[in-house]
């Protein structure tokens, strides 16, 4: 591992939701998407890291219009 990664963060998707203010919707379908990456644990937990949906998060230009 790189020295200049931070260790992933692994949440659940309703603790990541929580967190961001989100449906776990949202963050299954950007699971499928391929926008974000789900670990599963097993057959049935799956977690997402944090640290990258906080790095695809960005700034919206002044103005408003997205």
């Amino acid at each position: 591992m790189p020295a200049n990664k931070p260790p992933r963060r692994l949440a659940s998707i309703p603790q990541a939701a929580e967190e961001l203010g989100v449906c776990t919707k949202t963050l299954r379908r950007y699971i499928s998407a391929g926008h974000i990456t789900g670990y599963r644990l097993g057959p049935r937990m799956i977690r997402v890291d944090l640290n990258e949906i906080e790095a695809t998060l960005r700034p919206m230009a002044a103005g408003g219009a997205a």
